[in-house]
């Protein structure tokens, strides 16, 4: 009887565990062929070098079924490993509908943790259907695959939770457009990178502290991002053009930017970046990463010196939403497939457009807002709530070097390697 046929007649569930080697799966099917049964449904797991096998299988013809289950357990004992044979009807009971994928990062994830979490999936009327470990290192990041409610409520069920427990947890849709090609774009200052760039220039400039007083201002809300950016772009006025060259010099790398971004563009994924900040840094930024878009303000330079005037479209937070949307356009990308990561209140906008909207070592207003939150401190783990998994960031390392390649690095100067490197350098 084909497996197809399997909704309404008797079957075997056929459970083989213990020490794992090779050769358990094609031993236990080639014990069950000779009972003329069908595959229904297989899955296997192996934990610490111990192996959880299961087969589904149609029941063998009439008779057989005694002598069936003599030779399995025959078989199991001659390997040193238990079998548990439970008779049935049917194949497994339909997933529910509303599939969500959830995404857990603890660093530690505790045992606490991932009881409350399973609890709140539980209380939300949703079941787990399978558990899958992602990476183990910097952090341990698990996925639930989960059906029987609808993303959004489940969203917000669990970002309470996560807020309580200090892991960070994503819940997306599941289905195909979780893996098609999509579009990531992301933050610069404190984000893709560690630094806050009208910094580098103030401190060249030698008015840091009055650049800071700007700023402060602009977070109490006295001033609006666009005032605060004029506002400290002209304490630079008269500072030498060839300071440029040595901000670029000076930016730091979040640890993990460039595993994240050379996972990302092996896989078929296109990367760009909006920023508050200078089209000086930004353009550097894309050629030595290889990033698809790059878009920022832009310093004005008259006669060799900086005018303390920004030129062109002004990037704030409206505009990184606006350029997010303009950058998906021209991937062929639907808005719904992107993914957007930023630090601060002006990346809001933008977090909230994307698909998925990630808050990085954020403030908390945007913890709040963003669709998920990571909390600690390598870029990198960003791609495994996309789902990628450590041995796929290990396999995309082993392909030829293309712009962005090598270690992640800090530092001005000389720059030694990232003690942080994190996904990519397991």
């Amino acid at each position: 009887m084909s497996a197809t046929q399997t909704s309404d007649v008797p079957t075997l569930l056929v459970k083989i565990f213990g020490k794992d080697r090779p050769g358990i799966t094609a031993g236990l099917f080639d014990t069950l062929a000779a009972y003329s049964v069908d595959v229904v449904d297989i899955e296997q797991v192996v934990t610490r070098g111990r192996i959880v096998l299961c087969a589904l299988v149609t029941e063998p013809p009439r008779g057989l079924e005694g002598d069936l289950r003599a030779t399995v357990h025959s078989w199991a004992e001659s390997l040193k490993l238990q079998a548990e044979i439970i008779s049935g009807i049917g194949d497994n009971r339909p997933r529910g509908l509303g599939r969500s994928l959830v995404t857990v990062l603890g660093h530690p994830l505790t045992a606490e943790a991932t009881a409350a979490i399973a609890a709140r999936i539980t209380d939300s009327g949703s079941n787990i259907d399978r558990i899958f470990r992602l990476a183990k290192y910097p952090v341990t990041a698990v996925e639930f695959a989960v059906s029987g409610v609808e993303t959004e409520p489940l969203r917000t069920a669990l970002a309470t939770e996560a807020a309580a427990l200090g892991v960070d947890i994503a819940v997306v849709a599941a289905g195909l457009h979780r893996r098609a090609q999509r579009l990531v774009v992301m933050d610069v200052d404190s984000t893709l990178i560690q630094d806050e760039v009208i910094e580098l220039f103030a401190a060249h400039a030698g008015c840091e502290d009055k650049v800071a007083e700007v700023t402060a201002a602009a977070m109490r809300g006295e001033l609006d991002f666009e005032q605060s950016l004029h506002a400290r772009v002209a304490l630079l006025a008269g500072l030498d053009a060839s300071v440029v060259e040595k901000v670029r010099a000076e930016v730091r790398l979040t640890p993990g930017a460039r595993t994240l971004i050379r996972t990302l563009k092996r896989l078929g994924y296109q990367v760009g970046v909006v920023s508050g900040g200078f089209t000086q840094v930004t353009d550097a930024l894309r050629e030595r990463l290889g990033l698809d878009f790059a878009q920022a303000n832009t310093l004005e330079i008259v006669d060799g010196r900086l005018t303390g005037r920004v030129t062109g479209e002004i990037v704030d937070r409206a505009g990184k939403a606006r350029l997010l949307r303009r950058f998906a356009a021209e991937a062929g990308v639907p808005l719904s497939q992107t993914v957007a990561i930023g630090d601060g209140a002006n990346d809001l906008d933008m977090l909230n457009a994307a698909g998925l909207g990630v808050a990085f070592n954020a403030k908390p207003v945007v913890r709040e807002a963003a669709h998920t939150a990571v909390n600690v401190p390598f870029l990198d783990t960003v791609l495994y709530l996309l789902g990628i998994t450590r041995e796929e960031v290990e396999a995309a390392d082993t392909l030829d070097e293309g712009p962005g390649e090598g270690p992640d690095r800090e530092g001005p100067g000389p720059r030694a390697v990232d003690a942080g490197q994190s996904v990519g350098a397991q």
